[in-house]
């Protein structure tokens, strides 16, 4: 895909940044633009969206988005929604157009509750770890392969399976069995963490590694929407690495070379591309040990996620 590869040529790599067993090498748009949507978070916080249940009687996996702005509002894979029956994650990015109201693809990440705790979600500020995007994106990317849709049964074992390996490793009381009690219960190393990671001029990306290990990629279309997500997505990597890292590990400075030949894997690899939930094209990545997801829209991409299948594999 051209949008694809062209977008990926153009990125400059800034410099590495390390906390912990985390490092962050930036990535950096050579004309970086300002954003023509608003984030979910703004969107919410402002009375300019809101997301609900379904119904009275509620579907775990799909619920209802109205965005009542008079601009775009982008909705981010893996970003967590607190309220209403049960918590919930985005299963993909979604672009909503002003006025629209669409249905989305979720995952419940709160297995122990199926009650109402508010008529409307409200934004959990936090990111789905990284771990389970990528199994919740290789789910996804099967389930539009296999059956054309973006939810299943298998995608919320592997959410839930994940999210109960956290509560049994970081030792963690939650009685509905809630992603956000585990972050809860961590914050005090995450923001250890958090704090050492600002955005850079020009950046719109990161590639992130714990210790000498590739954990994953995320590319925004612009500096401004890095910068407000950049805390979900330390976090959600730092979750990560916090429980993963060996403390006996010799880290060392990823190379200009590893990293642009990942960019380079990216744009060559297999893709298969389907009409986004709302505006713009769902494009799925599986290849040459990829596994990658991205949004392309208003001929630009708006937003990629993008793991080493063997990296993760051992999550």
């Amino acid at each position: 895909m051209q949008i694809l590869s062209r977008t990926l040529d153009s990125l400059e790599i800034g410099t590495p940044i390390s906390a912990a067993h985390l490092t962050m090498v930036p990535l950096l748009a050579p004309a970086p633009a300002d954003p023509d949507y608003l984030l979910l978070d703004d969107a919410l916080d402002a009375g300019l969206a809101e997301v609900t249940e379904l119904s009275q009687g509620g579907s775990v996996p799909e619920l209802a988005f109205r965005n009542r702005a008079d601009r775009d509002v982008l909705l981010v894979d893996g970003e967590e929604l607190v309220g209403a029956k049960q918590n919930r994650v985005l299963n993909l990015t979604i672009l909503v157009a002003a006025g629209e109201q669409v249905t989305i693809p979720v995952s419940c990440v709160e297995a122990g509750r199926w009650s109402w705790r508010s008529q409307r979600f409200a934004s959990g500020r936090r990111k789905l770890h990284a771990s389970a995007r990528w199994a919740k994106m290789r789910g996804v990317s099967a389930s539009l392969r296999e059956a054309g849709r973006r939810t299943g049964g298998e995608i919320q074992h592997e959410v839930w399976a994940s999210i109960d390996r956290k509560i049994s490793a970081f030792a963690c009381r939650s009685e509905s069995r809630a992603l956000h009690d585990v972050y809860d219960h961590a914050e005090d190393r995450l923001r250890a963490i958090r704090t050492a990671f600002a955005a850079q001029p020009r950046q719109v990306g990161a590639v992130f590694f714990v210790d000498n290990a590739l954990a994953g990629l995320d590319l925004y279309d612009t500096p401004f929407t890095l910068a407000k997500l950049l805390p979900k997505l330390v976090d959600s990597y730092a979750f990560d690495a916090i429980e993963r890292a060996d403390d006996a590990a010799q880290r060392t400075t990823p190379s200009l070379a590893e990293i642009r030949a990942l960019l380079a894997r990216i744009a060559v690899a297999p893709h298969s591309a389907y009409p986004a939930v709302a505006t713009g094209t769902d494009v799925r990545i599986e290849g040459d040990g990829l596994h990658a997801a991205a949004l392309c829209a208003k001929d630009r991409l708006v937003q990629l996620s993008a793991f080493c299948t063997d990296a993760q594999a051992g999550q």
